[in-house]
C-alpha cells in the first residue's frame, strides 16, 4: 500500500510570512524592504528566494492570509446553523470585532491598492479577486435572509466596511462602532 505523506508548511516560510504580513500591515508594504523582513524573521536570503521568488509574491501571500481570514469567518458564522436573518447579524458584529481586533490600521486590501495603482499587477488582481469575492459572500447572505435588493446591500456594507476601517483608524474604533454597527444593520434591512 502506498503511503501519502501531508506536506506541512515550512517554519521558515511561515515566519517569513508571519514577519511580512506584520510588517507591511504596520510600516507599508513599500517602506519595508526585503532585508528587514529577512532580518526580522532571521533567515537566510536564499531561504527567503527559496519561499518567495520577489517581494511582490510575497505580497501576494499576505493578502493571501487575510483573504483566508476572512473566508474563515464567514464559513465558521455559515456553520453556526444560525437562520439567515440571525446570520446576517453575525456576519456584521463579525466584521465589526475584525477591525476591533486585527484591522485597527486600515484595510489590508485597500492600502496594498494604494501602494501598487498599476490595476494589471498580481497585487492589484489580488484585492480585485477578494472584493469581488467578498461582495458576492455578503449578498448571498442577504438574499438567503430575503434583502430585498440583495446587491445594493452587499455594494453598501463593502463601503461602510472600507469606511468603518479608515475612520477606525483615524478617529478610534470605540467611536466608529455604533455608527458602523447602526449603518450596516440598515443597509442589511435589519431593525
Amino acid at each position: 500500500m502506498a503511503r501519502t505523506s501531508i506536506q506541512r508548511p515550512s517554519e521558515a516560510r511561515e515566519r517569513l510570512l508571519a514577519t511580512a504580513s506584520d510588517l507591511f500591515y504596520r510600516d507599508g508594504i513599500h517602506a519595508v524592504g526585503v532585508d528587514r523582513i529577512i532580518a526580522e524573521a532571521g533567515v537566510t536570503r536564499a531561504t527567503f528566494y527559496r519561499h518567495f521568488p520577489s517581494k511582490e509574491d510575497l505580497v501576494e501571500a499576505y493578502l493571501g492570509v487575510e483573504d483566508a481570514n476572512i473566508r474563515g469567518a464567514f464559513a465558521a458564522a455559515e456553520a453556526s446553523g444560525a437562520p439567515p436573518q440571525a446570520l446576517v447579524g453575525l456576519v456584521i458584529d463579525g466584521l465589526a470585532d475584525d477591525v476591533a481586533q486585527h484591522h485597527t490600521r486600515g484595510c489590508p486590501f485597500i492600502n496594498a491598492a494604494a501602494e501598487y495603482p498599476d490595476a494589471d499587477s498580481a497585487v492589484r488582481q489580488a484585492v480585485d479577486r477578494h472584493r469581488t469575492w467578498f461582495r458576492s459572500e455578503l449578498e448571498a447572505v442577504l438574499s438567503a435572509a430575503g434583502t430585498p435588493d440583495p446587491a445594493a446591500g452587499a455594494a453598501q456594507l463593502v463601503l461602510l466596511r472600507d469606511a468603518a476601517m479608515v475612520g477606525g483608524y483615524l478617529d478610534g474604533w470605540e467611536r466608529v462602532r455604533p455608527a458602523f454597527l447602526s449603518a450596516a444593520r440598515g443597509a442589511a434591512g435589519l431593525a
